[in-house]
């Protein structure tokens, strides 16, 4: 009989610091001095050593600060050299992951082995994150890259850079956390040395085999998203969903069921620890011996926890399978020594020794989720014995008491989690727990082990396609219910901290009273809504997307959005990945939207933005419909804020071969004084045109034409307008070379401050604070950001063209 055994309060204490110690180094904007983290950490030994009461939270705090900001250092002193930016590299390496196709090409890790430019050595990141894209007339497959392959390339690089915005995916803290030091693409053409393959290595073989494993799969199902599913659950290759797949489960609650998952992984353990008792036991019978060194009930427990590891290790290592494998260790080898800790030491454990092994996989969704969920069901049901007599009851028994497990199971996590996942994703499906009703255990039970069954028997695979379309047919009716999804904005920390604990509460085995207090803390996050300027003023939002535009405006009561973001592939576009989710996470419902013109950096995202929002007026220069178009002279109001279309008139229109730079929807908005006007990519001839029909006008924020072209932003214009702010939308390194060094120097001669959204990320300024601007990049910075200094100011002043009634600046 095991003995109730709990961790020591102190080790308890050490754990729990160590978590907290993690979270507050991930706060930090900027790293503090190498000998500061290497002073913490022997001070943390220290206090372990001596081992006084009081000093174990401080060895954990410490040791947790010190280790992470210390591997920060490391990590950020194999970053990539500015002076190698764009510069033609050759060099030699591994490819080191799966290999992820899209419609235009390869994406793939490769490990640095040697690099050169012009013939000489240079020293670049260890892991590299590289695209093998086709020319846009080149119809040639990119090569049959396998992971562990040697290959010599040409490459061009660029350090990690991402959007930032308010909310949105972190790409310079996951590419951090993955260990890559850059980007870039694989060089092509007659003027680049051509790819070779240098052989096979030995390097990643588990890649190697989970590649040939997808490969297989994607050979013998016929039904590509099919067979993307089945991919997930064999190897982990959650890439190979397709995107209305994705956009399905998400929708039903149910894509945590299609990655690889701690039930998963657990249900593997149990399948194998039966599998090896049975094994132990026959052996037994030949050789006594055996199970009376080590019994069967040992032997099958580590026996599946080894196997677990194998499973995980398959699959990728996510968060979840880590934390899986790790309680299922601890646990066997309590259990093995004769030894039992409550479960909140189990799991405190296992998120400390997570953390030990990736420390910025606690900024990860897949790590709350998890973490949260286990924490739940076992609060919920901390660890009742079954019935006495349970296993003689009727198989139909036992059924029904499986199902109402399940039920309550899915109704714990549909309502504890719901918190959590509105904090995370700003959205909550109200048909999530009929969906994982049946999602759960048919992907567990039926199309898991189908899929996983299918390495050894191919055709089963076939049979796994057929559940996962089965499935799919089931999920589809529920996600077109008008209300499937709840959208909410996102709320602040200690609102959404609030929530969860309200969400905790309203599951656990505590007192009616107790548990509905839980509803009054989750109110707060339910009935938020985002400040908004107050009547006659008016916000511009200038959204990081990259090379291209999207522009958010609100007032007190209404929104519009001005483009709608760049098309990056025919799979992925900024209004669906990047606008969309950013317009749910404020709460914003536009009520407009204007699309400057048609060019993919402006126009990309308009179909996503069109889908979710049909009932928004709609304006842009190029629909079919004339009544559509931007016309000038169209004006509305707002809230005590004056909105008019400056441009394309009538005789734009009517001209023949207009370029569709100079058909851009000019849009002007003012609160008062405060004007601001957003151009689209109108050209220098246009601009000038605008500016000589209002020479009194002054404006305070001016959207840079064409992303600061050296065609746009003329003297004329900006002489005329003298704005107080600039913005320009770029993309960081953009084979443009936007913003121009000619038209920095015109702001910079006339003392117009600007900001451009590679180095400010997301720019937000207000009409009635007009003086300030705020840099997404500075208002949440974090230190694996990319930091990209400000070009020097003009040297001199420029030459201006003087108008009627203008002042020299």
């Amino acid at each position: 009989m095991q003995s109730l055994t709990p961790i020591p309060w102190r080790s308890g204490w050490c754990l729990a610091a160590g978590v907290a110690g993690t979270a507050l180094q991930l706060q930090q904007a900027a790293l503090w001095p190498l000998p500061v983290y290497q002073s913490l950490v022997l001070c943390g030994l220290l206090a372990l050593w001596l081992r006084p009461r009081a000093a174990w939270a401080f060895a954990g705090l410490a040791l947790a600060v010190g280790c992470t900001g210390w591997r920060a250092h490391a990590f950020q002193s194999d970053g990539l050299d500015a002076a190698l930016e764009g510069r033609d590299i050759a060099v030699v390496g591994r490819v080191a992951s799966l290999p992820q196709a899209g419609a235009t090409g390869l994406r793939f890790v490769f490990v640095v082995e040697r690099a050169a430019l012009a013939g000489a050595q240079v020293r670049l990141p260890p892991r590299l994150l590289l695209g093998w894209y086709r020319a846009a007339n080149d119809e040639t497959e990119p090569p049959d890259l396998r992971a562990g392959d040697r290959w010599a390339l040409e490459v061009r690089l660029k350090r990690p850079h991402g959007d930032a915005n308010p909310s949105g995916f972190d790409r310079e803290r996951w590419l951090w956390e993955q260990g890559i030091g850059a980007t870039g693409s694989v060089r092509l053409g007659p003027r680049a040395a051509p790819p070779r393959c240098l052989g096979t290595t030995p390097w990643h073989p588990v890649d190697r085999a989970r590649q040939a494993i997808a490969q297989a799969i994607a050979q013998r199902v016929g039904d590509p998203r099919s067979a993307g599913v089945i991919a997930a659950l064999a190897v982990g290759d959650q890439a190979a969903i397709d995107r209305a797949d994705w956009a399905l489960y998400r929708d039903t609650a149910t894509a945590h069921a299609m990655a690889i998952s701690g039930a998963h992984v657990t249900l593997f353990a149990w399948l194998a620890t039966v599998l090896i008792a049975a094994l132990w036991r026959g052996i037994g019978r030949w050789w006594p011996a055996l199970p009376m060194r080590w019994p069967a009930s040992h032997a099958a427990a580590v026996g599946g926890v080894l196997a677990a590891a194998a499973y995980a290790l398959l699959a990728g290592g996510d968060v979840p399978a880590q934390r899986t494998v790790l309680m299922l260790a601890l646990v066997v080898g309590l259990r093995v020594t004769v030894r039992q800790w409550p479960w909140p030491a189990v799991w405190l454990f296992a998120m400390a020794a997570v953390l030990v092994l990736d420390p910025w996989a606690l900024l990860d969704a897949g790590f709350w989720l998890s973490f949260l969920a286990v924490a739940l069901l076992f609060a919920a049901d901390p660890g009742r014995p079954s019935p006495a007599g349970a296993r003689s009851l009727p198989l139909w028994h036992r059924g029904g008491r499986a199902a109402a497990r399940l039920w309550r199971e899915q109704w714990l996590m549909t309502l504890g989690l719901a918190p959590l996942g509105l904090l995370l994703f700003g959205q909550f499906s109200l048909v999530g727990l009929l969906a994982n009703l049946v999602a759960v255990p048919w992907v567990g039970f039926v199309v898991t082990p189908l899929a996983l069954l299918g390495v050894l028997l191919h055709p089963l695979w076939s049979l796994a396609a057929w559940a996962v379309e089965l499935l799919n047919a089931l999920l589809q009716p529920m996600a077109a219910w008008p209300w499937a999804v709840v959208h909410r904005p996102a709320v602040p920390f200690s609102a959404a901290l609030a929530a969860v604990a309200g969400g905790a509460l309203l599951v656990m085995r505590l007192p009616a009273v107790m548990r509905l207090a839980g509803l009054l803390l989750m109110a707060p996050a339910w009935l938020y809504e985002p400040p908004r300027p107050p009547p006659g003023a008016f916000e511009v939002l200038a959204i990081d997307v990259g090379q291209g535009s999207a522009v958010l405006v609100r007032t007190a009561r209404h929104a519009l959005v001005y483009d709608s973001g760049p098309r990056w592939s025919p799979e992925a576009d900024a209004g669906e990945r990047t606008v969309l989710p950013l317009l749910r996470a404020l709460g914003v419902q536009p009520d407009r939207v204007v699309i400057s013109h048609r060019d993919s950096d402006h126009a990309g995202g308009a179909d996503a933005l069109r889908r979710a929002f049909p009932g928004a007026v709609w304006r842009s220069s190029f629909d079919d419909d004339p009544a559509l178009r931007c016309r000038a002279g169209e004006r509305w109001h707002w809230d005590g804020v004056d909105f008019e279309l400056l441009h394309p008139d009538d005789a734009t229109y009517a001209r023949a071969g207009v370029p569709t730079n100079a058909l851009s929807c000019v849009l002007r908005i003012a609160a008062g004084a405060q004007v601001a006007w957003l151009t689209g990519d109108v050209p220098a001839a246009q601009e000038t045109r605008l500016a000589l029909a209002r020479p009194q006008e002054r404006v305070a924020l001016l959207l840079a034409p064409h992303h600061g072209s050296a065609s746009s932003s003329s003297p004329v214009l900006l002489n005329t307008l003298r704005p107080r702010w600039v913005v320009v939308q770029a993309g960081y390194r953009n084979r443009y070379g936007h913003p121009a060094p000619a038209v920095l120097a015109r702001y910079d001669a006339r003392g117009l401050a600007w900001v451009d959204t590679p180095r400010c990320g997301a720019a937000t300024w207000r009409s009635d604070e007009p003086e300030a601007m705020r840099c997404e990049r500075e208002q949440a910075a974090r230190y694996w950001q990319h930091r990209e200094p400000r070009p020097p100011m003009a040297a001199g002043p420029e030459l201006a063209i003087l108008l009627p009634g203008a002042q020299q600046p």
